[in-house]
């Protein structure tokens, strides 16, 4: 964590928030919204909503419908069945239309499937468990306590805010540029982007995102000349299996850079080998004295820049082109997650929720590190608006059984985003 970095924003500005927030009225309304927004919470958390649940996706969009429609939001679907997907629901408020415009960004779906075991939502005091609770629907539930707490302050009147909640953020619908289209239009009119995946912490600090690395996957398929393994290294080559170790041994020893971190997560080879169209699942067969005529393998890349994402691509293309005698190799890339990349105008922006920090009595949050954060929708608007990530709910235990979030973040994230985004909106727009 990097908590000698604070932006140089916050040492320029003002300890106090203008009068335009009437912080005690927003307090106010949070607290009065505390057992609400934790019923909330839980109908939400009910309701299965695994990427490829389509019905429940939607589901969970038309609760989150119910909560927008009501302060004033135009809300809209757009369905996604041509990317594979269930959908987005796009909410947008038109306040004064001179305040800067601000974009909320959050998502819909789980990664757990209704084939899930882990499907309810429990409490336990001040945790609660259950699919999803922190990712992202305990974010859902801050995004709407904070807009209710706006309301109730008489800030959100005033507000220009546009809310896009993916339907498909944990395994998005392909091509990516049909499937996060509406998210990046967004992004180009936005003055400023709040992205609600889980709050940051280390040591009992939070911290603010200011950055977040790629996710790329990748397929890696070699080919040999299959036949008697007396064979092997002579007559006929080194076979698929060996072209696949030197690529994959290569890449470990010469890809490693900061920031950068390469996975294989699937790997089969043999006489045949085979992938299924999910991309999941590998079989292979094969003999001890048969030379392997197939391997595949797939994994993923993350980097901080996209001029680190190009330059490892390139170094990558370049190891699978040296082949072993005997053997050939294809490699792609699918669409990804491209990366926050850190920037001056998300770290001024990190100033401003400090400055509010202060204003509402609590701790200056410092830069996460974000080698140890991972991909978010946030990356696909970053290149055009100042971004700050992570200001969801505080938990653990993402896309595992036992998913968890401290119930007593939510009224404290709601605060901080309610103060946020009217101080932000407050001010007049300078494009």
């Amino acid at each position: 964590m990097h908590l000698s970095l604070l932006p140089a924003a916050l040492l320029l500005a003002s300890p106090a928030l203008a009068d335009h927030q009437p912080v005690e009225r927003l307090r106010a309304a949070v607290a009065a919204d505390t057992a609400r927004n934790e019923a909330l919470l839980q109908r939400l958390v009910d309701q299965n909503s695994g990427t490829l649940n389509r019905i429940g996706v939607r589901a969970v969009a038309e609760m989150m419908r119910a909560e927008l429609e009501p302060l004033g939001f135009s809300v809209r679907w757009v369905d996604m069945a041509a990317t594979g997907r269930a959908g987005h629901l796009i909410a947008t408020h038109t306040g004064n239309r001179r305040g800067r415009r601000v974009l909320l960004i959050g998502h819909l779906d789980t990664v757990f499937e209704p084939t899930s075991p882990f499907q309810r939502f429990a409490r336990n005091g001040n945790r609660a468990t259950g699919p999803g609770v922190g990712d992202d629907k305990g974010g859902l539930v801050v995004i709407v306590g904070a807009l209710r707490a706006m309301a109730a302050a008489g800030t959100l009147r005033r507000a220009n805010i546009t809310v896009v909640l993916t339907g498909d953020e944990e395994r998005p619908g392909q091509p990516t540029a049909d499937a996060r289209a509406d998210l990046i239009a967004a992004g180009k009119q936005a003055d400023a982007a709040l992205e609600y995946e889980n709050l940051a912490t280390e040591g009992g600090v939070e911290a603010g995102t200011v950055a977040r690395r790629s996710g790329s996957a990748w397929e890696l398929r070699t080919t040999g000349r299959s036949g008697h393994s007396s064979a092997v290294g002579r007559e006929l080559g080194w076979g698929a299996i060996y072209e696949m170790s030197r690529i994959l041994d290569a890449f470990r020893r010469e890809l490693p850079e900061p920031s950068a971190t390469f996975n294989v997560g699937l790997v089969a080879g043999g006489t045949p080998a085979a992938i299924d169209d999910a991309g999941t699942a590998v079989s292979a067969s094969g003999k001890t004295n048969i030379v392997a005529s197939t391997a595949i393998a797939r994994g993923d890349l993350r980097t901080l820049t996209p001029e680190q994402d190009d330059r490892l691509r390139a170094k990558m293309a370049a190891i699978v082109a040296q082949h072993l005698p005997g053997t050939d190799a294809t490699f792609r890339f699918y669409d990804s997650t491209p990366a926050m990349a850190p920037s001056p105008r998300n770290r001024a922006l990190l100033g401003e929720l400090n400055v509010v920090n202060q204003e509402l009595g609590l701790p200056i949050m410092p830069e996460f590190d974000p080698d140890k954060r991972g991909a978010a929708d946030s990356g696909f608007v970053s290149a055009d608006v100042a971004t700050l990530g992570g200001l969801g709910a505080s938990g653990g235990g993402a896309h595992g059984e036992g998913e968890f979030i401290a119930l007593d973040s939510l009224p404290r994230q709601a605060l901080r985003s309610a103060a946020l985004i009217g101080r932000l909106t407050a001010q007049r727009r300078s494009r």
